[in-house]
């Protein structure tokens, strides 16, 4: 499991300062912008359905609303969640758990 606040090691500080064409290719794209899609639930619905829906449908999921929600980037699962109000009445998620496959995936 992942920490996000977790400090900086003495090699990712060395890593920031190499000039290698390598590493200005890392640093460059750090701050491309990539979709989060946070995954609370699924149902498979009959084209019919689809065509039924109305303003007034609820659909329900095949989930409960206290179950872990996905945090997905581009159909690849990183971090498991949990859904919480913020303190203006919106939606957030506090991440509970590191997709083991994305700590792969960083070396």
């Amino acid at each position: 499991m992942g920490n996000a606040e977790a400090k900086p090691s003495i090699t990712d500080l060395g890593d920031r300062r190499d000039d290698s064409p390598v590493n200005q290719f890392r640093r460059a794209i750090y701050g491309v912008p990539v979709t989060l899609t946070v995954s609370v639930g699924h149902r498979r619905l009959s084209v019919q359905e689809v065509l039924d829906l109305t303003p007034d449908s609820v659909i329900a999921l095949d989930s409960r609303i206290e179950d872990p929600v996905s945090l997905m980037v581009d159909d690849k699962l990183i971090a498991r969640g949990e859904l919480v109000e913020t303190d203006d009445g919106g939606i957030a998620v506090k991440i509970t758990e590191i997709a083991e496959e994305a700590d792969a995936s960083e070396g």
